[in-house]
């Protein structure tokens, strides 16, 4: 996918590596932690540069990492050399639309910062999904969602108001080519109800800013603190979760 191999040079630097970057994947990862054990085998949807397998890699759990993006599975698998976990960790260049091809099941499964709101079909992702994984394994969804506070503040402060509730609008918004699609926690859940039941959604970026916010972050990093101990704290909170840049919804498969 061209749209993320454009961007796989600079996102650990721009992202991943950045104060706010690791605060919020820092709170994924603890719930990864926390529903796949070490010895697992767990199928992740749009990896980017593999720094989710990775850590779970050191854990001791297996892990088939895919990404749509060619330049984002080499990025991955040099990082999978670089801590000695070609044994555990495994990057395979796959489209989340091409999820048939794989023969389960997994243990789990789990997909990080957006990657399936560029999915046009996820109900169909959601039935493939089911047919992959284990009767009670977990699947961990870390989706864009559409009501942000924070966003909406800092495009609002640079005047653009149409900008600031651009994830409000009806069929998605085209980025790069492709349609992101910012459903609600509701519509999620019901997409995969057939085959999954909900345990757990919480707030990734609620009381933390979003990304494009860094540059304030890092101005103010006792600030990033604070709100980062309190979100932890109210993450499953209502309405955090419903006001976050991403949410989390935790599934299991029936």
């Amino acid at each position: 996918m061209r749209a993320f191999d454009a961007l796989a040079a600079d996102y650990d630097s721009d992202f991943t590596a950045t104060p706010l970057g690791v605060l919020l994947r820092q709170a994924v990862h603890r719930r990864l932690d926390a529903r796949f054990p070490p010895g697992s085998h767990v199928l992740e949807l749009a990896c980017g540069t593999g720094e989710d397998a990775v850590h779970l890699g050191r854990r001791g759990v297996r892990v088939l990492a895919t990404d749509a993006s060619p330049i984002m599975i080499e990025r991955a698998r040099a990082k999978i050399a670089a801590a000695d976990l070609a044994a555990t960790v495994e990057a395979r260049p796959l489209a989340i639309e091409d999820l048939s091809v794989l023969s389960g099941p997994f243990d789990g499964a789990f997909s990080n910062f957006g990657g399936l709101n560029c999915v046009a079909d996820l109900g169909k992702t959601a039935r493939v999904l089911a047919d992959l994984l284990k009767p009670g394994a977990p699947a961990l969804l870390c989706v864009m969602g559409p009501l942000v506070p924070w966003e909406w503040a800092g495009f609002l402060l640079r005047g653009k108001p149409r900008e600031a509730f651009r994830r409000l609008r009806r069929g998605g918004v085209d980025w790069r080519g492709i349609t992101v699609q910012y459903p609600r926690i509701g519509e999620l859940r019901r997409t995969f109800a057939p085959a999954f039941d909900t345990v757990r959604v919480s707030a990734v970026g609620a009381l933390l800013p979003p990304t494009e916010w860094e540059a304030w972050a890092e101005r103010h990093p006792w600030l990033l603190a604070a709100l980062a101990r309190w979100e932890r704290r109210l993450e499953a909170v209502p309405p955090l979760p419903w006001l976050a840049d991403h949410y989390l919804l935790e599934l299991t498969r029936r």
